[in-house]
């Protein structure tokens, strides 16, 4: 089988393992969350608008990955809740930061308390740039392995099979007390 071939049927049992993992999370009414894109203070014609989070669809939070309703896989980037930001605190850039997520998620019309994602990187399925790819999902000996973590090597990294399904476990059936 050539190369190209091998790569084709490795692309569609992972579309396919996408797949089956949204359409169990959606079974299960598992919990999901907002996907946004972060639109920073811009002016307008009249008058500066304040920075807003733009809806992008649902999207169930597995770890390091974000599973959207199309079987489509993000890395997760940042998360926030909407709610009203308050007046500023000026304690740290960082918190004025939070707070200003907070508002733009607030702004953006989604339910109060409601969790947002943002920054969310789309992961390209296409097995020849995975095979080369440094980042939470890549293919080694065609096999599909996630790094669940920023530190964690090749080595430690688990099948993409084996992480959505505990993943999605957890979603489907949560711990006690969370």
């Amino acid at each position: 089988m050539s190369t190209r071939d091998n790569d084709a049927e490795l692309e569609m049992r992972i579309g396919a393992l996408l797949g089956a993992t949204r359409d169990r999370l959606s079974a299960g009414h598992a919990r999901d969350e907002a996907l946004a894109t972060f639109v920073p203070q811009h002016r307008g014609r009249l008058f500066t608008k304040k920075a807003a989070m733009q809806p992008g669809g649902r999207v169930w939070r597995l770890g390091v990955l974000l599973l959207d309703t199309n079987a489509d896989l993000y890395v997760t980037g940042h998360t926030t809740r909407a709610l009203d930001p308050g007046r500023p605190a000026y304690q740290s850039v960082s918190a004025e930061q939070r707070r200003e997520y907070r508002g733009a998620a607030f702004r953006g019309k989604f339910a109060k308390g409601e969790t947002v994602n943002f920054d969310a990187t789309p992961i390209e399925l296409n097995v020849a740039h995975l095979r080369n790819s440094s980042g939470v999902l890549f293919v080694r000996n065609d096999t599909p392995l996630v790094r669940w973590s920023t530190t964690a090597t090749d080595d430690a990294a688990i099948e993409l099979a084996d992480y959505l399904t505990d993943r999605s476990d957890l979603l489907l059936e949560p711990p006690e007390g969370t």
